[in-house]
């Protein structure tokens, strides 16, 4: 047990030191580096990705899933997030240095090193996935690994700095999760899986764009070519309003292929509003007054999670 006590120099010989005389600032460098180490894996993503797998599992097994293997999943899940995260935080290391948005990263912090930072990542990703092996079936250790690699090669090393519909192509990684859950409690992926992948994918136009709206000049500053930075304002308002229809249909398409009534007047509900936010931004856009970008990030949060309640909820009653 570390004591908080000082212990006098004379009373303890350098063969009788122990974790108990560790200097504080040796304690607060260990704390720092440990919250270095969570700040790669982007743990508000980790846990965004997770609210929606869960849901999903438990409609895939009509109730609770079997515990070991939402267990697994949630485990192997986050870290396998988390992994596909540090290593983006190591790929992107050099454009995070200029954004005001990430230059307060561990890497750009100096915090951690780049080597560190590279085992780190690669470490958990094959922990993740032999966890998946070992504990799921192949579908699902299949599309856990497809996720990590497709998020850090295929989207980050390749898509987001040469195409501003990196965001669109990015989704595919950002939903897997959701099947990934189905295929662990069924070893397929029926219609609703799919469907509900459709609405986390659709939904994550909205949600990104808001956000580039908001951190415009950051990607500029970095030549990254995010849709606000290399398309017109009338573009980028057009893809917001389109992709929030998407979602909102694609939750519909959901609730005829196997969720009730719950579902359907949540997803009815929270649809309309999400939708009004989007139109929103568009006409403050078109108007010329302040936009309030992250108005609609925060909500198409809160929308996700409240649509997914909704999932969970429904596989109970």
């Amino acid at each position: 047990m570390i004591t908080e006590r000082p212990v006098p120099e004379r009373a303890v010989g350098v063969t009788e030191r122990t974790a108990d005389a560790v200097p504080p600032k040796t304690r607060r460098d260990l704390v720092g580096l440990l919250r270095a180490y969570l700040a790669l894996t982007k743990p508000q993503i980790v846990e965004l990705l997770l609210v929606t797998t869960v849901p999903t599992m438990m409609v895939a097994a009509g109730g609770w899933p079997d515990l070991r293997t939402l267990a697994v999943v949630l485990i192997g899940g986050a870290m396998a997030g988390g992994a596909a995260s540090a290593l983006n935080c190591y790929i992107d290391r050099d454009i995070d240095q200029v954004m005001r948005r990430t230059k307060r990263r561990p890497l750009p912090a100096n915090a951690v090193t780049p080597r560190s930072v590279l085992i780190f990542g690669l470490s958990m990703a094959v922990i993740s996935v032999a966890l998946m092996a070992v504990f799921t079936n192949w579908l699902a250790t299949a599309l856990t690994a497809g996720a990590i690699f497709y998020y850090d090669v295929v989207y980050t090393l390749w898509l987001k700095r040469r195409t501003p519909a990196n965001t669109f192509w990015g989704g595919i990684c950002g939903s897997a999760p959701v099947i990934i859950g189905w295929a662990a409690v069924t070893g397929s992926v029926s219609a609703l899986g799919w469907a509900l992948f459709a609405v986390v994918f659709f939904w994550q136009m909205p949600h990104f764009y808001a956000l580039a709206i908001k951190y415009k000049d950051d990607y500029a500053r970095a030549g990254v070519p995010m849709l606000p930075v290399v398309r017109s304002a009338g573009r980028v308002n057009f893809e917001i309003v389109l992709y929030t229809v998407l979602t909102v249909a694609a939750s519909l398409v959901a609730w005829p292929l196997g969720l009730g009534l719950i579902y359907g007047i949540t997803a009815i509900a929270t649809g309309v509003a999400f939708l009004a936010e989007a139109v929103l931004l568009v006409r403050r856009s078109r108007a010329g007054q302040a936009l309030k970008p992250m108005r609609l990030f925060h909500w198409s949060i809160t929308y996700l999670t409240i649509l997914f309640i909704a999932v969970a909820v429904d596989a109970l009653v």
